[in-house]
């Protein structure tokens, strides 16, 4: 049996923005104009990939990273045969299934019982095939109250965790999967991860698109990142790989990022314009700081549409993309939030002091609608600051350095006495 599962060879997707076709407006248009008006408007072009070649064997599990339009979705797309390459070509040697955006391949007026025999038989598999798995798929999705409902009235949730359970479960040599497990909640995450693992010790391929840069280091052997739809890095240390990407364009000296435009997304709801980090003296960081004084979080944001379940917040990672906590101006009681009204916003937050340890750090702007959609998803946003902590652990002698673990609290001790 031929070793590669996926050849990727000089793959290029182009397409055209800005273009679209002109219609009549009344019946005498379509005599008086001209032939070669009809049509599409001029517009420019675009290549979502640009000339990407790669080979990946039976077994590996890779991780595809890279920002928001680097290539990454219309790359499995092409792979899914769901687009057609303007040039180059794709080989896969398996059965594939894939999961690239929620309640793909299912149809919304079908029961879950009978999206998971449809999409079986999609994939090549025989009734008795699909019946012996079909006890795990539920049990794995959870959704045994609903099994008999149709997936139209199933939650975003509910949908991603029976695609999942369907591809990772019905023996597919090939596994594809995009961020859409982002939409489950931790536990199945977890439990997605793990069956991730199960699934590649099995020999099978796995292709995982993700923006969890501490889930791409724990499950892959193996990275790609792509930028502006190039391979920038293709490799086994996925450590570095991640680390490289984590810290493009990083800033350790200042500790502030402003908008260095004042055009945007028409239609976005709310706008990060500014975000810098304040010493205790109240001056912008310019260099490493020690962690015994508090730090001051300043948001500037533009609210064109004030809406009740708004949050604004940030994300703070460690060096390497691990997430240290995420928060949110609504993270208290509604009594205590700040009121989000249209136009620019100034929002404040503390960092705690004696809290995080000597290393690097990055505070993400981060929005939503409460349990409605992401505004600005963690992990895949240009709004960021970088920051270093040095020094001021405590006021012992014995942990004045650095400490072992992720933080470094000074918790209070006693003795029973």
């Amino acid at each position: 049996m031929n070793d590669i599962a996926i050849r990727a060879s000089a793959l290029t997707k182009q397409y055209r923005i800005g273009a679209r076709r002109q219609y009549a407006q009344r019946l005498s248009d379509l005599f008086s104009r001209a032939r070669g008006a009809r049509g599409r408007t001029a517009g420019d072009k675009f290549r979502a990939l640009d000339d990407v070649s790669f080979e990946i064997a039976h077994g590996e599990i890779v991780g595809i990273i890279g920002g928001n339009g680097a290539g990454k979705s219309t790359l499995l797309k092409i792979l899914s045969r769901v687009v057609r390459p303007s040039s180059g070509s794709a080989e896969l040697h398996g059965r594939l299934a894939s999961l690239l955006e929620v309640g793909t391949g299912f149809h919304p007026e079908l029961t879950g019982r009978e999206n998971i025999f449809m999409s079986g038989v999609i994939l090549g598999m025989t009734r008795t095939e699909i019946a012996r798995r079909f006890d795990e798929i539920v049990a794995f999705a959870g959704i045994e109250r609903f099994l008999d409902t149709p997936i139209k009235w199933y939650s975003s949730g509910m949908q991603t965790r029976l695609g999942f359970a369907v591809a990772a479960h019905l023996e597919a040599e090939i596994l594809l999967i995009d961020e859409v497990l982002a939409v489950g909640d931790a536990e199945f995450q977890k439990r997605c991860l793990g069956k991730m693992r199960e699934v590649a010790v099995a020999g099978r391929t796995v292709l995982f698109v993700s923006h969890s840069m501490g889930s791409v280091q724990t499950l892959c052997n193996r990275a790609i990142w792509l930028e502006n739809g190039r391979v920038r890095a293709d490799g086994s240390d996925v450590r570095h790989i991640t680390l490289e990407y984590m810290s493009r364009g990083a800033d350790y000296g200042v500790a502030e990022w402003i908008s260095d435009s004042k055009s945007s997304n028409k239609e976005a709801l709310v706008v990060p314009r500014a975000m810098r980090l304040f010493d205790r003296r109240g001056h912008v960081v310019k260099r490493p700081v020690p962690n015994e004084g508090e730090l001051t979080l300043e948001l500037q944001v533009e609210v064109r549409e004030a809406d009740p379940a708004l949050s604004i917040g940030y994300g703070l990672y460690t060096e390497d993309g691990q997430a240290l906590w995420y928060s949110y101006q609504t993270d208290e009681a509604p009594d205590r939030w700040p009121r989000l009204e249209r136009g620019v916003v100034r929002l404040y937050s503390t960092l705690p002091a004696r809290l995080l340890n000597e290393g690097r750090y990055r505070l993400e702007y981060i929005c939503c609608l409460h349990k409605r959609m992401w505004l600005a998803e963690p992990g895949a946003n240009v709004a960021s600051i970088c920051f270093e902590i040095q020094g001021g652990l405590s006021e012992s002698p014995f942990w004045m350095q650095a400490r072992g673990g992720v933080l470094a609290p000074v918790i209070s001790w006693r003795r029973d006495r």
